[in-house]
């Protein structure tokens, strides 16, 4: 994939992030993660999905900026890696939220989630 399609798909999957973690925590079916961004949430909605977007924004276009260096296309990969994760989570939220898996599901696989990162970390 091309690096400049890679940072658009970053600033993407971080916008969607934002809106579905404000959709999910508006109706209930979760909290935020992040504690810095938990304390934005403070100040409403607006100024959250604003911070995250401008954030992700700076984000793909400094590694978009340098991706002729290897660490760039690293980090770059890495983190669509990790968005890709975080869209699943999302999917799992959704699945949860609205009843079509069990809490036990969700522990279930939040066990083997930890195992995975012990493993690897």
């Amino acid at each position: 994939m091309q690096l400049s399609r890679q940072a658009f798909t970053l600033f993407t999957l971080n916008f969607f992030d934002g809106i579905l973690t404000v959709y999910w925590i508006h109706n209930g079916f979760a909290t935020e993660g992040n504690e810095l961004m938990a304390n934005l949430l403070d100040f409403g909605y607006a100024p959250f999905i604003a911070i995250k977007t401008a954030v992700g924004a700076l984000t793909a276009l400094t590694l978009w900026r340098w991706g002729n260096l290897r660490l760039a296309k690293y980090g770059l990969n890495l983190l669509l890696g990790i968005y890709v994760s975080l869209m699943g989570v999302h999917l799992l939220t959704g699945l949860s939220g609205f009843g079509f898996i069990s809490d036990a599901s969700i522990s279930r696989f939040a066990y083997w989630a930890d195992v995975i990162i012990a493993f690897v970390a």
